[in-house]
């Protein structure tokens, strides 16, 4: 689909089309609906960014919380969404040593009881290592700075969603 065809699209179409842009968050998608229409990808990425930040902070925790943990539960149930399937396997994290996912299933539960939701990562042009260590290194902020921190991943990640869903609709 092209920008110009999604601009087009009735309500309930460029909430089907963009709807996982968000993970399982299609509010996202339908709120910035009424901003159409989108001259680039750009300007549709700010509008959806927009209603994410314009969102209750109750809103904004369920998003992060509809993320997956990194190399977590999800994954080795093969419950992720393709695009988290994808990401994740693009980092590395399907393919972790017995003591990386060892690593990350201690990292990812003392993150999640310190800060109540998963550790967020737009993990595109990271490996497992890499990974790993930020992880770490976020595990010692304050919450408020990693709540900001995860929006703007999860805005970097829809990003790079939106792209791909819409190459060359610049």
């Amino acid at each position: 689909m092209t920008l110009a065809e999604l601009n087009a699209t009735e309500r309930d179409a460029f909430v089907a089309v963009l709807g996982g842009i968000f993970e399982h968050s299609p509010w996202v998608a339908a709120r910035a609906f009424a901003a159409r229409p989108f001259d680039s990808v750009g300007a549709l990425h700010r509008a959806m960014v927009g209603a994410m930040h314009a969102a209750s902070r109750d809103e904004q925790l369920a998003l992060i919380r509809a993320h997956p943990e990194l190399a977590g539960s999800a994954m080795a149930g093969r419950e992720l969404t393709a695009d988290s399937t994808r990401e994740q396997s693009g980092a590395g994290l399907t393919r972790c040593s017995p003591e990386d996912l060892a690593r990350l299933s201690d990292l990812n539960a003392r993150y999640r009881v310190k800060f109540g939701f998963p550790f967020v990562l737009a993990v595109k042009g990271w490996d497992r290592a890499g990974v790993i260590a930020e992880l770490a290194r976020r595990l010692e902020r304050d919450p408020a700075a990693e709540f900001a921190e995860a929006l703007a991943q999860i805005a970097r990640i829809a990003a790079s969603r939106l792209a791909e869903k819409l190459p060359g609709s610049a």
